[in-house]
């Protein structure tokens, strides 16, 4: 299925990236968001405004900040919305939010597909993330065509919900993953070893992990121009505790760095890189 426009809603970091491969890719592209001059640079590569993208595109990606975001626009959109479409939510929300919506919108015989998207925006811009899709196989294998536009990997998880639930284990390590670079870096500088050259050797060393790659050199210079925003991944990791505590047991590491997070919010860094957590582990921030 590629013909006709593809919708978007949400033009965050990540909706924006979503919008730009999609036009690169000759998707004629209706876009909306809560502020529209948001929409501004994407018109100008060709996107087309749209008050209610479900009302003309028969598949629309949703990328909000929450699973309450989404319910919000999905019940704005409830209308328009008919039998046959699709909604691609790249939300990272609640599991249980995106089994509830896939079964509220199959009654109406409207596609749901929970499609997390592993990966920073500058990531997904330049075709390197990670989709992961939760819903029915048939409508998966619908929108064969768009899953390579939004990453280099895709998995098919299983039920709705599926994809939400995997979405938080990748978080969760990538999380941890981030958070043992900074405490890494910190420490080298600590006892004085030059970071840079610290970082060099890690690389090539048993520790390597493709965190290095994407937030070392960031961590170092205190680049914190934002590929995805620290106060987002502490939503995530709340997300995770709060899933673990339903299910009986604690997250120590996760816990920790839920403190890390809060802090580094307390000391203004929430809408920084996420990388910016390197800045509490240095000491730089007030207690």
């Amino acid at each position: 299925m590629t013909e006709g426009p593809v919708g978007v809603v949400g033009l965050g970091l990540t909706g924006t990236a979503i919008s730009e491969r999609l036009l690169q890719r000759g998707y004629a592209v209706r876009v909306w968001n809560r502020t529209p001059s948001k929409a501004e640079p994407l018109i100008e590569r060709g996107a087309e405004w749209s008050d209610d993208p479900g009302a003309s595109c028969e598949r629309v990606v949703i990328s909000l900040f929450s699973s309450d975001a989404v319910a919000e626009i999905v019940a704005r959109m409830n209308a328009t919305l008919r039998p046959g479409q699709y909604l691609i939510d790249t939300t990272t929300g609640v599991p249980e939010h995106s089994v509830s919506m896939g079964q509220r919108l199959a009654a109406r015989g409207v596609n749901y597909l929970d499609a997390p998207i592993s990966g920073s925006s500058e990531q997904i811009r330049q075709g390197e993330a990670v989709v992961m899709v939760g819903g029915e196989k048939a409508a998966f294998e619908a929108c064969a065509d768009l899953w390579p536009v939004l990453g280099k990997r895709v998995f098919h998880t299983g039920r709705c919900g599926s994809a939400a639930k995997m979405k938080l284990v990748t978080n969760l390590v990538l999380g941890l993953n981030r958070a043992a670079l900074a405490e890494g870096l910190a420490f080298a500088e600590l006892i004085g070893v030059d970071p840079a050259e610290a970082l060099n050797v890690l690389k090539d060393s048993p520790a390597s992990s493709r965190t290095m790659d994407t937030k070392g050199h960031k961590m170092i210079t205190g680049d914190y121009s934002v590929q995805a925003k620290l106060s987002q991944h502490l939503k995530d990791v709340c997300m995770m505790l709060e899933a673990a505590k339903s299910a009986g047991r604690p997250l120590p590491l996760t816990d920790t760095h839920r403190q890390l997070l809060e802090r580094a919010v307390a000391a203004g860094l929430g809408e920084m890189d996420n990388s910016s957590i390197v800045e509490v582990l240095r000491g730089t921030t007030a207690e």
